[in-house]
């Protein structure tokens, strides 16, 4: 029963790349990668998966938060991961359904899922915190979708989540840019629920995971359900042509091309600290 906390708590699963932790009712969900800024890479695309089907159906908690360790949310995309891929495209294609199912996973979750954004979230790390029912930033945070910038489609969610936020017009601006915007420019557009300073931000989700766990569990989770049916309606619609439009990206020189000067980059700057 939700919030009934009758029958003994599931017992937590371990990951590699992701941490799970009770405090009370509430569950918290930590992107666990912190010397990649979190990026996705090895096992934590499936590890997330698992996590989130674990959470929705979690007996020991009632809402969950999802944020990530050290200074960043999410970075997105790996760059390891991404060459990878581009040598091997035919393991993007085994990527494709637990793409599809982490979102599926998000939007099926009936209790609350607060994003506590820490620092960047990016890529794959802004569509997770967007597609959240309330988030919460620090003022250091920024958040966009460059996909584009490497030559991708963000076929991942971020075309399902962006217009319903912002509409299509501006939707369009962002991911056809890839502009990453700051935290008060992010809230200002709806993006983000609040922003807060920096120090400030554990207190200010501690605040309204205690309101929600202190409201009616059943209102809640029925309230959610309900506003969830027509996100889930078009994730259903979009994800299928969305990640087939990026699995083509993946194979496109262009996309090749800007990973190398990407990894380029990344070196040179490396070399000089």
């Amino acid at each position: 029963m939700p919030g009934g906390g009758r029958s003994m708590p599931n017992r937590l699963p371990k990951f590699q790349c992701l941490i799970l932790e009770r405090s009370g009712r509430r569950l918290n969900l930590i992107l666990n990668r912190p010397d990649r800024m979190n990026a996705f890479g090895g096992p934590m695309h499936g590890e997330l998966v698992q996590a989130l089907d674990f959470a929705g159906s979690d007996d020991g908690s009632d809402l969950v938060v999802i944020t990530g360790a050290g200074g960043a949310f999410s970075a997105g995309g790996d760059l390891a991961q991404l060459s990878h891929i581009i040598a091997n495209p035919q393991d993007f294609d085994a990527e494709v359904t637990k793409a599809k199912q982490l979102i599926f996973n998000l939007l099926e979750i009936d209790k609350p899922v607060i994003a506590r954004i820490n620092g960047p979230a990016v890529g794959l790390g802004a569509t997770i915190a967007l597609f959240c029912d309330i988030t919460i930033a620090g003022v250091s945070a920024r958040l966009g979708d460059p996909h584009v910038a490497i030559g991708l489609v963000a076929g991942d969610g971020g075309a399902v989540i962006w217009p319903q936020l912002v509409g299509l017009h501006r939707a369009k601006e962002f991911l056809l840019t890839g502009e990453i915007l700051t935290a008060e420019r992010a809230e200002s557009l709806g993006l983000f629920n609040h922003v807060v300073p920096d120090e400030d931000l554990d207190a200010r989700v501690d605040a309204l995971c205690d309101t929600l766990l202190d409201g009616a569990q059943q209102a809640i989770r029925g309230a959610k359900t309900l506003m969830n049916l027509e996100l889930k309606r078009l994730a259903h619609a979009l994800m299928e042509p969305g990640m087939a439009l990026e699995a083509l990206s993946v194979r496109d020189p262009d996309h090749h091309a800007r990973v190398e000067a990407l990894a380029r980059r990344i070196g040179a700057k490396e070399g000089k600290s």
